[in-house]
C-alpha cells in the first residue's frame, strides 16, 4: 500500500515525500527499514524517528519543523502530520497487516446440521460447530473451537483456538474470541433453601449478545442472561481473565482491564474505564466515562457517576472515591497514626 493511499483514507497531510512511497507495515523507530513505517508524538520523538531508515513517519503538527535540520534528516522520507499520531499509525497498521487467505474447513472439524456457512470463512482442525449454528463470511473459526448449537456469529470475526460459545450467543461482526474464552455459560445464580441449606439452581436460561467490534481477552468468561440477555456493546475492548456475571451490560467502547470481576444485573455506562483487578458487585451502576482505578470496589446496589466531578477524575480505593480524597484520607490517617506513637513514647 502507498503512502498516498493511507493519507487518502485516513487523513493527515502528506508535508514531505512521494504519495508513491510503498509501505509494507509498521515497526518500532530503531528497527525499521525502507518499507516501514513509524510514528512520533514530540520533537525527541521525532528526531529519532527521522534519523532512522524508516520509509515514512506520522507526526504532530510542527514536530519536524522544532528539528534543525540535520535533526530532521530532510529527503526522501515521507511525512505526515496528524493530531493524532499514535491512532493514525494504529488504523495504518490495521490497512497494513497481510490478509489471511481462507483455508476453508478442515477435515477433521465436526459440523451439526443445518449449519450456515457462509463465503470464506475458515474453520480449523478438530474445531465444533453445532446443529442451526450461522457463520458470517469471512470469519475464522480457529482449531479446536466449541460452537454451540444456534450459536449466531457475524462476519469477519476471529474466534481463536479453544474458545467456546454455548448455546444462545449471538456475535455481531468483526468481533474477536480469544483463546480460552468462555461465552454464555450460566450464570452463578442459586436460591437457599432456609430449611435445608440446600441451594437449588435459579434458571439459567438467557441469551447472550455480543454487539460489532468487539475483542474479547484470553480466558475471559461472560455468563448468559438468567431469564434475559447479557449485553456487550459495540466496540467493548476486554483484556485476559475478565469476569462478566448475568444480566450484565456493558455499554460501548468500554475498557475493561485484567482480573476485573463484574456481578450479576450490574451496568456500565459508555466510554467508561474499569482498570485491573477491580472489584464490582450485583446491581452496581457505574455511569458514562467513569475511570476506576486498579483494585477500587463497589459494593453492591451502588451507583457510581462522574457528577460533580472534573473529566478524567480516577476513582480509587473501596467504596471507590475520587484519587485526591483517597490520598488525602491516607495521609490524615498517617499523621494521627504517627500522633498516636509519640504520645505512648
Amino acid at each position: 500500500m502507498t503512502l498516498g493511499e493511507l493519507v487518502e483514507v485516513l487523513g493527515g497531510t502528506l508535508v514531505q515525500g512521494s504519495p508513491g512511497i510503498m509501505l509494507a507495515g509498521v515497526c518500532t523507530s530503531t528497527a525499521a527499514n525502507g518499507l516501514d513505517l513509524v510514528f512520533a508524538e514530540d520533537a525527541a520523538s521525532a528526531g529519532k524517528a527521522l534519523a532512522g531508515a524508516a520509509a515514512a513517519v506520522v507526526l504532530k503538527p510542527g514536530c519536524a519543523q522544532a528539528l534543525s535540520p540535520a535533526q530532521a534528516g530532510l529527503g526522501a522520507m515521507g511525512i505526515v502530520e496528524t493530531g493524532t499520531p499514535r491512532l493514525w499509525f494504529a488504523r495504518a497498521a490495521q490497512l497494513l497487516k497481510p490478509e489471511t487467505s481462507p483455508a476453508g474447513v478442515h477435515s477433521t472439524a465436526v459440523i451439526g446440521a443445518l449449519v450456515e456457512i457462509g463465503e470464506d470463512v475458515t474453520i480449523g482442525p478438530c474445531a465444533v460447530i453445532g446443529e442451526c449454528a450461522s457463520i458470517g463470511a469471512g470469519t475464522r473459526v480457529e482449531a479446536g473451537a466449541i460452537i454451540g448449537p444456534y450459536v449466531r456469529i457475524g462476519e469477519h470475526c476471529h474466534i481463536y483456538p479453544r474458545a467456546v460459545l454455548y448455546r444462545g450467543t449471538s456475535l455481531g461482526n468483526r468481533v474477536i474470541v480469544h483463546a480460552g474464552a468462555v461465552l454464555g455459560a450460566d450464570g452463578f445464580g442459586y436460591v437457599r433453601d432456609p430449611a435445608s441449606g440446600a441451594y437449588t439452581q435459579f434458571p439459567q436460561q438467557g441469551t447472550l449478545l455480543i454487539e460489532d467490534d468487539v475483542e474479547i481477552g484470553a480466558n475471559s468468561t461472560i455468563d448468559r442472561g438468567a431469564l434475559r440477555q447479557t449485553k456487550i456493546g459495540r466496540g467493548t475492548k476486554i483484556d485476559n481473565l475478565v469476569h462478566i456475571g448475568h444480566n450484565c451490560e456493558i455499554g460501548e467502547d468500554v475498557i475493561l482491564v485484567s482480573l476485573t470481576g463484574i456481578s450479576g444485573s450490574s451496568t456500565v455506562g459508555k466510554g467508561a474505564v474499569i482498570a485491573g483487578q477491580v472489584g464490582i458487585g450485583d446491581h452496581v451502576h457505574i455511569g458514562p466515562g467513569v475511570i476506576l482505578g486498579g483494585q477500587a470496589g463497589v459494593f453492591s446496589g451502588k451507583t457510581v457517576t462522574n457528577e460533580g466531578l472534573k473529566p478524567g477524575t480516577v476513582l480509587w480505593g473501596t467504596p471507590a472515591r475520587p484519587l485526591k480524597q483517597v490520598l488525602r484520607e491516607i495521609a490524615i490517617v498517617a499523621r494521627l497514626a504517627k500522633g498516636s506513637r509519640k504520645t505512648k513514647d
